[in-house]
């Protein structure tokens, strides 16, 4: 008889312990990776992701094209042009030799400095992995790079700004940073419209950190194109007069603003020394636009301001005379001089002959709280409120502060004034007794076919400061004949009736604790023709050298030139036929030669 032994139960005990052993080790790997999964997917989602982006990707602001700015006949004067970044962004794994060996091959295509280098040098060492090489380089060096294939190096497309006029009108353009943001003149003032809204670009990257596509996250908004007041034919004449007169007296500056009467439009601002805002930012000492940022003692430039508060407030009659045969007068400690003795004169002749000792006199009789009042209607001492940036409201002491000697307000010192204010106040003639605001910004462009006064429009919202008819009386009595047998007879033009005004003042020296003998600055504001006043203009000269230093002999001429230019420019025909044309025209009649 076999025996059977059956030994199933034992074999099945122990595959059972084996299973649960399986079954455990299998519950918990999967309780280790669930667990995994849910820190990586769940606990530490937000964080893990964060850091696989910053391996793989670069988030890179771009600028918007910068809108065009263009003079009032559509010429451009700023724009936006194609140019080409250069950034460095390391290869995963890649030895750091290998990294410094790129940027050494960049240094003479891009020509950079040892400073420069250094910067890339020390990023590269600090692992940084996003560098700026060098930015908005020519679209032809650009080529020579891609050419090399430089491992780590990108280019990337953006805009440049730039200026096809060169340093026309550059104190009125102002300029930019590496950015396009704009630091200064109408790139500051209009940035926000100019500027446009920045774009976002994502740089993807595989494992390597080899780039393979540039996705756009948000699109750039252009910005709004600008035109200017300012015509670049009249800008360029009052550089290049200013420019020569600044090297004939051996100046330290000079500026000349040409305004719209009507308007307060500002066809010109010109100043000496000037930059090039495709170098920007330039010197410190060529950066200040001194016709709205420099304020200086105007001296008898002031007296127009005089002439009107005689009339207006006082009722000062033009056949009234004043005695100012002593060449000086002395008042509250205080004496002022005439620049040579001229007698017993009339209202009129005092400030035809700018006599600051029968202007003292006047000012005497119109009595501080008058002169003050006056002053403060014409706005000294307030922002003329143009659209440019930093202007300077100048400075006129409030009438509880005035001493005894403050009535030299009168003759134009005591206070602080900007070229653009002193011209303000003598447009106030111009336009009938109404002070308008200047302005470099124009809604609207005009051809070259519209360059006539009839385009430039009268603005509705001036304030009347005096009467129309004492503006026509002084202009008639005080300020026309100033340039027809006064001061301002070098300003005179043929055939054309001018109004103006000289002024020549000294300058206080720190040093001295006085005002200088010797340093002066020289001015002439005035407008043309009288009868329908086309342009306003101020001219001003600090500190000529040399024998004449006098307004009348150093900024009068500086007008006439570009006065006469003007006209001849706006096609503006002469009021009169001048005497000599007249004898020219007989003696040719006669058949006589010269």
């Amino acid at each position: 008889m076999k025996i059977v032994v059956d030994r199933s139960p034992v074999l099945s005990g122990q595959n059972r312990k084996k299973t649960r052993l399986i079954f455990i080790f299998l519950l918990v790997w999967f309780l280790i990776i669930s667990f995994r999964l849910i820190d990586l997917q769940v606990l530490n989602h937000k964080k893990l992701k964060q850091e696989v982006i910053e391996q793989n990707q670069d988030l890179i602001t771009t600028w918007p094209t910068r809108g065009t700015i263009f003079d009032r006949q559509g010429r451009i004067l700023a724009r936006s042009l194609p140019a080409v970044s250069i950034f460095f962004s390391p290869t995963k794994g890649e030895d750091l030799k290998d990294q410094l060996q790129s940027i050494y091959r960049l240094k003479p295509v891009l020509n950079l400095s040892e400073a420069e280098i250094d910067h890339l040098i020390n990023s590269i060492e600090k692992r940084k992995r996003f560098t700026w090489v060098k930015r908005k380089i020519p679209l032809e060096q650009a080529e020579k790079i891609k050419e090399l294939k430089l491992s780590g190096i990108y280019l990337l497309n953006e805009n440049k700004r730039f200026y096809p006029q060169g340093r026309l009108a550059s104190h009125v353009l102002g300029g930019v940073n590496i950015d396009e943001a704009g630091l200064a003149g109408v790139e500051y003032y209009y940035d926000s419209a100019l500027r446009g809204q920045e774009g976002q670009q994502l740089i993807m990257r595989d494992a390597r950190r080899k780039e393979y596509y540039i996705e756009t996250i948000k699109e750039t908004q252009p910005g709004q194109d600008i035109y200017l007041t300012i015509d670049s034919n009249l800008q360029y004449l009052a550089e290049k007069e200013l420019r020569q007169a600044i090297e004939k007296f051996r100046a330290n500056w000079g500026t000349v603003i040409i305004m719209s009467p009507a308007s307060g439009e500002i066809l010109a601002m010109a100043n000496y020394p000037d930059y090039d805002p495709n170098n920007f930012p330039p010197p410190p000492e060529a950066m200040v636009n001194r016709a709205i940022q420099y304020t200086y003692e105007p001296g008898s430039t002031a007296k127009v301001v005089t002439a009107a508060a005689a009339r207006e407030l006082a009722g000062i009659s033009y056949n009234t005379y004043y005695d100012c045969r002593t060449g000086s007068i002395t008042f509250g400690g205080t004496i002022v001089r005439d620049h040579v003795r001229l007698g017993i004169l009339s209202f009129p002749d005092v400030f035809i002959h700018s006599s600051n000792v029968g202007s003292i006199q006047i000012a005497e009789i119109i009595g501080e709280q008058n002169l003050y009042r006056m002053f403060r209607a014409f706005k000294f001492g307030e922002k003329t409120g143009i659209d440019l940036p930093g202007e300077e409201a100048g400075i006129i002491h409030p009438l509880e502060k005035w001493r005894k000697s403050s009535l030299r307000v009168a003759i134009g010192y005591e206070l602080a004034a900007t070229p653009l204010q002193i011209l303000r106040a003598m447009n106030v003639y111009a336009t009938g007794g109404y002070l308008v605001r200047p302005k470099v910004g124009l809604n609207s462009f005009y051809s070259e076919k519209d360059i006539s006064a009839a385009s430039l429009k009268p603005d509705e919202s001036g304030q009347p400061v005096i009467s129309g008819k004492t503006a026509r009386e002084l202009v008639d009595l005080v300020f026309e004949p100033a340039v027809e047998k006064g001061t301002g007879s070098q300003a005179r033009l043929e055939g054309y009736e001018l109004a103006g005004k000289t002024g020549t003042a000294q300058k206080f020296d720190p040093a001295l604790r006085a005002y200088s003998p010797s340093k002066h600055v020289a001015s002439f504001v005035g407008f043309v023709p009288v009868d329908h006043p086309l342009i306003s203009m101020i001219v001003v000269i600090d500190e000529p050298k040399g024998i004449e230093q006098y307004g009348g002999q150093v900024a009068a001429p500086v007008f006439r030139e570009i006065a006469r230019k003007t006209l001849l420019y706006y096609r503006e025909l002469p009021q009169k036929v001048p005497e000599n044309m007249i004898l020219a025209r007989q003696t040719n009649e006669t058949g006589v030669t010269d």
